[in-house]
């Protein structure tokens, strides 16, 4: 896709360098490690790391466009259990991360029609997941407050 903002020549380059790296590096698409190593450059394979260490720490995370979703696809084929840990920040305007979420399983907690690349939906994510965790962890069930039934 364009990205945030890339012309049609651009977005032909991108095409065709990523087609020769497939063609030169012959990765195993069944093998993430080796898609990873090939192809897929040191912040894709660092960000698989991150999702999988946060997992062995049992940590959620939030992914964020569609980048981090392309190493959490890497993360979820290396630790299938991984996904279990993975919160979608939001679905970016890309084609490639809408495809990627749902291929993870995963829905989107924002759609703001975002195509910025930062981090920006994960931060504004963020606080409804620490939200929705305080809602589960802190309010009071009725029979805790005394109260039998509505």
């Amino acid at each position: 896709g364009a990205g945030s903002g890339l012309d049609e020549a651009g977005r032909r380059r991108k095409i065709a360098t990523i087609e020769r790296a497939i063609y030169v590096n012959k990765p195993d698409k069944s093998d993430a490690v080796d898609v990873l190593a090939k192809v897929g450059g040191y912040e894709l394979a660092g960000m698989a790391g991150v999702i999988l260490a946060a997992v062995a720490h049992s940590v959620p995370v939030v992914l964020d466009g569609y980048i981090c979703s392309a190493a959490a696809v890497a993360a979820a084929i290396i630790a299938p259990a991984s996904k279990g840990y993975m919160l979608a920040g939001h679905e970016g305007e890309e084609r490639g991360h809408k495809y990627l979420l749902k291929h993870l399983g995963l829905i989107p907690i924002l759609r703001l029609n975002m195509r910025l690349g930062e981090g920006t939906g994960a931060v504004c994510a963020i606080p409804i997941v620490r939200l929705a965790a305080a809602t589960i962890s802190e309010i009071a069930l009725l029979s805790d407050a005394g109260i039998e039934s509505i």
